[in-house]
């Protein structure tokens, strides 16, 4: 009796697995047949928003339903990424996932979710290029100038970031750590605030891309680039290694995630169609308008790079005892 209770009872949790199956292959094959939510944790006009509304565009018209954008900025973006790691894992709330919320915030605080378990990795979609720039009327015109001065008055300036914990406060934290120099961090709602400040000097640097085209305009320095090569725009500005400060540039980028437990049906259909439409030249060029490139990776490659950068963000944040004012 025993025997066939336990047979009987096997065989029932066969039938239901592959029913479960069968209803996550038809919820994907059916996905999405209404609009798909797109949370962003910052405040509209910074880098997330600058890259977020192209590709909710572009997602939109692929999938013949609308990606809508919700801005949910506050707490350094941790408000909009506990409530993307909360949401339903049904396909239909994805979060546009700037690095430093995954990598920077829960080392330096205790947040509502977890980094690694609380979502599934879709895609990467893009990287900004970018680099320290100064007000022209703060005095120093370059970056070796910009140190020295540092060095030479500790304090006197300042550098506007998106918010504490996030990559650009990572940025300043790591020059001021290998260049051994007092600049005072200024953590505004979102990059578009702190550019606000910067333009009238009331702040004189940032690490940005929605300062480059006040760069182009004369109206900011352009120090160095952030990256392991030259902006193509921008072409006689050196990068950090050009400039002897190697393995300082704590890189800014950004994924697409959905909720842990979403079918992976739907999280593979969406890479298909985000690498799809990251080759496409039309994607190419708007994204090189707004010094971002997209590197193409698959989701288990996205969260090894997750992992990897967890480490190096960790390292930076102990050796140069980084805390949360």
């Amino acid at each position: 009796m025993r025997r066939r209770l336990l047979l009987s009872l096997g065989g029932a949790a066969s039938a239901a697995a592959i029913l479960r199956n069968g209803t996550a292959r038809a919820q994907a094959q059916n996905w999405p047949d209404r609009p798909v939510k797109l949370l962003l944790p910052y405040a509209p006009g910074g880098a997330t928003d600058l890259m977020g509304r192209p590709w909710a565009e572009k997602l939109s018209q692929a999938f013949g339903q609308q990606f809508v954008i919700e801005n949910r900025g506050g707490a350094g973006g941790m408000i909009g990424t506990e409530a993307a790691a909360k949401s339903p894992p049904d396909g239909y709330t994805l979060f546009f996932a700037p690095g430093a919320t995954l990598t920077t915030l829960p080392i330096l605080r205790k947040t509502p979710y977890d980094p690694i378990k609380s979502f599934t990795p879709i895609a990467r979609m893009g990287d900004l290029v970018c680099g320290f720039v100064i007000n022209p009327a703060a005095g120093p015109k370059t970056l070796h100038e910009t140190i020295a001065y540092a060095k030479q008055n500790p304090g006197k300036l300042a550098f506007g970031s998106a918010g504490l914990g996030t990559s650009s406060q990572m940025r300043i934290e790591m020059l001021k750590f290998r260049a051994k120099v007092d600049i005072l961090h200024v953590p505004y709602r979102g990059s578009a605030d702190a550019l606000n400040d910067l333009l009238p000097n009331t702040v004189q640097m940032m690490n940005e891309i929605n300062v480059l085209p006040h760069v182009k305009a004369g109206k900011l320095i352009l120090l160095n680039i952030n990256y392991p090569t030259r902006h193509p725009e921008f072409p006689d500005v050196a990068t950090l290694t050009e400039l002897g400060l190697p393995d300082s540039d704590v890189p800014v980028w950004f994924s697409l995630l959905a909720p842990a437990g979403t079918p992976m049906a739907i999280v593979e259909k969406l890479n298909a169609k985000a690498r799809e439409i990251a080759a496409s030249d039309d994607m190419k060029a708007r994204m090189r308008a707004i010094n971002v490139v997209i590197p193409l990776q698959s989701p288990e490659q996205i969260a090894q790079h997750l992992v990897a950068d967890i480490a190096a963000t960790g390292n930076l944040i102990r050796d140069a005892n980084i805390k949360l004012e």
